[in-house]
């Protein structure tokens, strides 16, 4: 299958990805071809699909393709072809009373500049902010995410940098936290910021033996210790929390702007 564009991809991976969930038992091989920018590269790309389908079954293209002409010409391939953009755009002129652009690359570019410099920011914020490596303008912080150790806080703090531009710090709560039964000294004028992650004792287990395998660290115990007592601080503050082992970064995030009333 190919997810193919004029621009990033991104877009075309997303959906096309989204839509394939619903085929579990499916396999795929799957191949990205972004910035088909020209007639000629839209026909190599043709070429390569018309290739691949003398092989065996149709290939699935996925396309957000914006240029007419190089939709039309990906089009002829020999697959099935599924165009996320066209008709949509077309129903949207209709709705609006007015012709669509077609320029390219505004939904991963710097068609939004403000946007873009914000999302940048935050970045650079969550980066500074990264396990509890700095407190500096903690106050700036729209979000504070606390948990144990590989629960997820820095994949899910630059996943919402990047992608919501929100300002997200995170902070690790240790075995000396756990004994005191109190947050870090740093976030206590912060709670009302501060989201919480837990996770299954056998999730975390395996996540830390893949780093320290035979340690107190990656124990089945000590795994089991830590997030009864972080779930135990997140009671006692308040703070609303969920499970990172059964969700992936962008459920978790979701879950995170609506709970938190975050909005970009």
């Amino acid at each position: 299958m190919f997810f193919l564009s004029d621009g990033t991809g991104i877009t075309a991976e997303t959906f096309g990805n989204t839509l394939l969930t619903q085929f579990p038992q499916e396999t795929f091989a799957r191949e990205t071809v972004p910035f088909i920018s020209t007639p000629e590269l839209a026909y190599q790309v043709v070429e390569t699909v018309n290739e691949l389908a003398s092989l065996g079954p149709l290939p699935l293209i996925f396309s957000t393709a914006v240029n007419t002409s190089i939709r039309a010409i990906l089009s002829t391939a020999s697959a099935h072809f599924i165009d996320l953009l066209g008709g949509h755009v077309g129903e949207l002129e209709r709705a609006l009373g007015t012709r669509a652009s077609g320029e390219l690359g505004k939904a991963h570019g710097q068609g939004n500049l403000l946007r873009y410099q914000s999302r940048m920011a935050a970045v650079e914020y969550a980066i500074e902010h990264d396990d509890g490596q700095s407190i500096r303008a903690l106050e700036n912080a729209e979000l504070i995410l606390i948990a144990p150790s590989r629960c997820g806080k820095t994949p899910t703090t630059m996943y919402l940098a990047l992608q919501h531009g929100i300002l997200a710090a995170n902070f690790p709560l240790v075995d000396e936290d756990f004994e005191r039964g109190e947050l870090p000294d740093p976030l206590l004028p912060h709670v009302g910021k501060c989201f919480g992650l837990s996770s299954t004792p056998l999730r975390l287990h395996q996540v830390r033996t893949g780093r320290r395998p035979r340690s107190q660290y990656s124990s089945l115990r000590q795994c089991g210790y830590e997030l009864r007592s972080a779930e135990a601080l997140y009671l006692g503050y308040g703070i609303p929390h969920v499970n990172s082992g059964v969700m992936s970064v962008e459920e978790m995030a979701a879950t995170i702007l609506q709970r938190m009333h975050l909005h970009h």
